[in-house]
């Protein structure tokens, strides 16, 4: 649903002060892949890692708090995949006291990233970079890559095991989050998806149908343009979480889809943030 909608607002793209804290805070140190990079604030460590995956190595984005152990997070991106923009809001999980790995699901393909920002994604250009991209991913890649970013996220010495992990995904990744919950029913207990797409359909494994196999909690926040072209979508999460005994908290927001990312044409201050206080108390729950 990523293209149906941004059409609107193709030619619409942030300026630096719209885009507020991107690429203001991060002090980038020299070294290797798996250095440890210092923001501004001393708060947080991050650093670009790699995750060994059956199909290669992954490229992701990992940030933390500076200090203790803390509950894991994968990020999945939208679209347009890994960038600045989702680097950014990894930061800001993470300084709630989140381990959160953002993750380049097009590492297939390549290293991160594949678009500077999402206003890439409407030129000719950047839609055929993303078109083979895109092909590559799958169900069955994306639960095997679930599994692998789990298992990553287990074994680094900053990452609380003892709590469960949580995940988060936006547009066409909204549907990775439950397939993720399915992957992994022992580890990943939230699933938060942002105006997912793909989250409903006839198939045995589409994402509704996968609730049941999870031990998760969910929050489907939906955008109303995604909810006017799909009005059954919510009801049928909504049963299906009920069938599941999951809670599942379903929510058509006053916003149109893509309003979370930053760098969207579509992003909506208010209802992102009213998003991501609803995201933090499912994840606080982990």
């Amino acid at each position: 649903m990523c293209d149906d909608f941004t059409l609107i607002a193709e030619q619409a793209a942030l300026s630096r002060r719209q885009f507020g804290l991107i690429g203001a805070g991060a002090v980038v140190a020299a070294g290797s892949a798996t250095s440890v990079l210092a923001t501004t604030s001393d708060a947080l460590r991050e650093a670009m890692v790699s995750v060994t995956t059956p199909d290669g190595l992954a490229d992701a984005f990992f940030v933390r708090p500076a200090k203790g152990k803390h509950p894991g997070v994968i990020l999945w991106p939208d679209i347009g995949g890994l960038r600045d923009a989702f680097k950014e809001m990894a930061r800001r999980l993470a300084g709630h006291g989140f381990a959160v790995l953002a993750v380049n699901h097009y590492y297939r393909g390549g290293k991160a990233p594949v678009l500077d920002s999402f206003a890439q994604f409407r030129t000719p250009g950047g839609m055929a970079k993303l078109k083979p991209l895109i092909a590559q991913v799958n169900p069955a890649s994306t639960t095997s890559d679930s599994k692998a970013f789990v298992a990553w996220l287990d074994a680094q010495k900053w990452v609380d095991s003892e709590r469960k992990i949580g995940n988060y995904g936006h547009c066409m990744t909204g549907s990775y989050t439950v397939r993720a919950a399915a992957a992994v029913p022992g580890r990943v207990g939230a699933a938060a998806s942002l105006h997912g797409g793909g989250l409903v359909g006839p198939a045995a494994d589409s994402p509704d149908k996968l609730i049941a196999k999870t031990s998760a909690s969910f929050l489907f926040a939906i955008a109303r343009n995604d909810d006017a072209k799909a009005r059954g979508d919510k009801d049928a999460l909504k049963a299906a979480a009920k069938a599941a005994r999951r809670p599942a908290e379903v929510e058509v927001y006053k916003a149109d889809h893509g309003w979370t990312v930053l760098d969207s044409p579509t992003y909506d201050k208010a209802e992102a943030d009213r998003a991501f206080d609803r995201m933090l108390a499912l994840f606080n729950r982990l």
